[in-house]
Parts: structure tokens; sequence; C-alpha cells
């Protein structure tokens, strides 16, 4: 392939997802800005205690999405469309029986389930409403990840994009309408969010009305061998994902036993501000992910480190500058989510702000390394990265620094454990390139 246009699509990819997840994190951001300025504190509280169950919607979403895209994009120019939609109704059918467990616990046990997740006496009301209203509505959520995934690998990155945008932005209108001027509270900030991925999905419903699509539901028994695959190649971002949502939980708990609820609402500015950085990551991987399984498809080496190479500097520069625009504006940022002037929440928040997001550069460099090795179907190489820095290195982190150093070591924990992750995943990668020169080696010697 020729190395500007290899470039220009480079580019194209990843510019248009990282708006596009992006704008997928702004309808939290959203509800997070119009909640601090019309619940104020506690609002923010009972928000950040129910984002744990965003992290499980989407990880599930994005792990038939990812999963699924990925399989499809490997298999797209190489095989009849028959396995192109068998790989869509798959992921489908899988997501669909998902959905009906959400839609249980929305039914009959959002009240257990909200005081699991820590909400006191004071927020439990408002955890409860915005909760329950968003299990209920979990397969728009999913059905929407899962399209969006397997549009961007259908040649369809603009309209998928799009989608996301708009829907966000009919989002922020709603959110202000239905929390700063009809007043109904978190009722109407989780009804904003919810109508959100319905509008999504009428938008990229074009797709298949004009017939752009090469997948779609088809009618067949589904296939537990495809499912497994598609899982395997999903599971990192998973794991991702349902990482995230244990160690929000966690650090909710741990934050109450610290500064109580003024805490916790410190965090949300903190984890909603995170959902963004995160979001940025997350489009460049998503981004370079169809180029890379093409590449692998074709068994291009040489486009396939470039293909790195590039994603790294991009991924390093919007590290380097993500985190000076936040420690530079640390104070703007907080203000902006603390609409009672909360003097307490503003110390907390700042302080967080400057130490939490110092994990930007080195989860760079694993989200990168992830979708690499996913690329070349070597799942076990992603889900390693993603479990060391979700969970393994996370958790026993998060309660040794928390006791020793307090709020500042609470802060610290996952730049530590990106940092201890990146180390192991360089290892790892380099591991790999010289095992795989060896055996190119060993079958050029062996020709010869």
């Amino acid at each position: 392939m020729n190395t500007n246009h290899l470039r220009r699509d480079f580019f194209k990819y990843t510019l248009l997802n990282i708006i596009s997840s992006v704008g997928m994190s702004i309808y939290i951001l959203a509800d997070t800005f119009f909640i601090a300025k019309g619940m104020g504190a506690d609002g923010l509280a009972a928000l950040n205690l129910c984002l744990p169950v965003f992290n499980f919607i989407n990880g599930f979403g994005l792990m038939f999405g990812m999963g699924g895209g990925s399989l499809f994009s490997i298999v797209y120019s190489s095989t009849n469309r028959n396995e192109t939609y068998k790989i869509y109704t798959n992921a489908f059918l899988s997501l669909m029986m998902i959905a009906a467990v959400f839609e249980i616990i929305g039914i009959f046990f959002s009240k257990q389930f909200t005081m699991l997740l820590g909400a006191d006496e004071k927020i439990f009301d408002m955890a409860h409403s915005y909760l329950k209203m968003v299990l209920l509505f979990s397969p728009a959520f999913l059905i929407n990840n899962l399209t969006v995934c397997f549009m961007r690998n259908d040649s369809a990155p603009k309209l998928a994009t799009f989608a996301m945008l708009f829907s966000n932005f009919y989002n922020l209108v709603l959110d202000y309408e239905f929390i700063i001027e009809k007043n109904m509270g978190m009722f109407g900030a989780a009804l904003a969010t919810c109508i959100s991925p319905l509008i999504s999905l009428i938008i990229m419903s074009f797709h298949f009305i004009f017939r752009w699509n090469t997948f779609g539901l088809k009618k067949m028994p589904p296939s537990w061998k495809m499912i497994k695959n598609i899982i395997s190649l999903g599971f990192h971002s998973f794991v991702t994902e349902i990482s995230g949502g244990i160690v929000i939980a966690l650090f909710n708990s741990a934050i109450y036993r610290l500064t109580g609820n003024t805490g916790i609402a410190a965090y949300g500015v903190i984890a909603n501000t995170a959902i963004v950085v995160t979001a940025i990551f997350n489009g460049i991987g998503t981004g370079v992910q169809p180029l890379m399984c093409k590449l692998h498809g074709e068994d291009s080496e040489r486009e396939m480190r470039a293909v790195l190479r590039w994603s790294v500097i991009l991924s390093l520069v919007i590290a380097g500058g993500g985190y000076s625009g936040m420690y530079l504006f640390r104070e703007l940022i907080v203000n902006l989510f603390n609409g009672n002037n909360d003097i307490q929440l503003q110390k907390i928040a700042e302080n967080g702000l400057k130490l939490y997001f110092l994990y930007m550069p080195f989860m760079a460099i694993n989200s990168i390394l992830s979708v690499y090795f996913n690329s070349r179907e070597l799942p076990v190489h992603a889900q390693t990265i993603s479990l060391l820095r979700g969970t393994i290195f996370v958790i026993p982190l998060l309660f040794v620094l928390s006791e020793s150093r307090g709020m500042d070591g609470l802060w610290l924990t996952i730049p530590a454990a990106e940092l201890s992750t990146m180390i192991i995943s360089v290892i790892i990668y380099i591991y790999y390139m010289i095992k795989r020169r060896r055996t190119m080696i060993r079958y050029f010697s062996g020709r010869w």
C-alpha cells in the first residue's frame, strides 16, 4: 500500500473515531454539568454512584461490537456476504440475552442494586431514579454500541460519527430542557441520556434503508463457535470497561470513608472528565483497528509497524497536550461543575485532577498495544494488558496507597497501575517481535 495513502487513511479513521468516541462520552459529561447546576454536590454524588452501570452496559456492547467488528473486518474482503450477516446476527442475539438481564434488574431489583452501589439515605432517591431509567433503556445503548462498531468497519465511519455527534447534541438540548427549564431532576437527566442512543440508531438506519450495508440481521440459528470467537476478540474491550466500573465503585467506597459524599462528588468531576479522556484514546484505538485488521489480513508487516508507530506518536502528543491543559486549567474545569461554590469540593477536585491524570501517557501506550495485539488475532496478549491495568494492579494499589497516603495516594492509584502495566506491555511487545523475527529467519532459512 502507498505510504501517503496509508497515512491519509490513518488520520481519516482516527480523527473521525476520536470525534465519535468523545461524542459517545459527552452525554454523561452533559448530565454531570447540568446535574451539578440543578442539584449541586448531592446530585453529582448520586450520578457518580451510577457510573459503573454505564461501564457494564458499554462493556458488553463494546465486547460484541469490537469483537464482531474485528471479525467482520478480517473476513470483509475475502468471503461472501452470508458470513458478514452471520457475524452481526450472532453478536446481536448475544446482546439481546444480556439486555434481558439488565431489564430484569431494572424492573425487579433496581432498589437493591442502588443500595449495593453505596447510596446512603441522603442521595438514595436521586441515584435510584437515574439508575432505574438507564437499566430499562439498556437495549438501546447495547444495540447502538454494536451498530456503531460494525458501521465503522463497513466503510461508513462518517455516518456513524454524525449519528453520535447529533444524538449527543440533542442530549445537551434535552438536558437543559428537562433539568433546568422543567426541573425534572435526576429523572429528567436520565430520560435525556436514554433518548440519545435512540436518535443515533434512527440516523444510522439510513445505512440500511439505502442498502449501503454489508451486514445485518438474518434468520439463522446461533453459532456458539462464532459467538466464542467474537467474545475472544472483544474481551479486552469488555475487561477495560468492566474494570473501569469496578474501580469507580471501589473508589466511591474508599472516598466515602475518607471524605463522605463531598469527596464522591469531587470524584464525579474527575471520573466524568476521565471518561472523555479515555474516549480520545479509545477513538484512536477503534480508528486504527479496522486498518490494522486489514493489514494483518494482507500480511503487510511494514505497513502494520508504520500504523503502530503513528498511533503511539499521536497518542503521546494528545496525552502531553491534554495533561498540560488539565494542569493549567484545573480550577476552571472544577468551577464548571461546582455550581454551589463548595470550597471543600473545589479543593479536593483540583488536587485530584493534578494527580489522577498523570496516567495519560501510560494509558496511551497500553491502549494502542492492546488494539495492536487484538488486530493480530492475539487476544491473550490484549487481555493480559487489559486485566493488568484494569484490576490486577489497580485493586491492591488502591488499598495500599489510600491507606498510606490518604486522598493523594488514592488519586495516584491509576497512574501507578498504568505505569506498571506499560512496562509489562512493552516487554510483551519486544518479546513478541523477537519471537516473530526468529520464526521468519527459520522459515526463510528452510526455504534456502
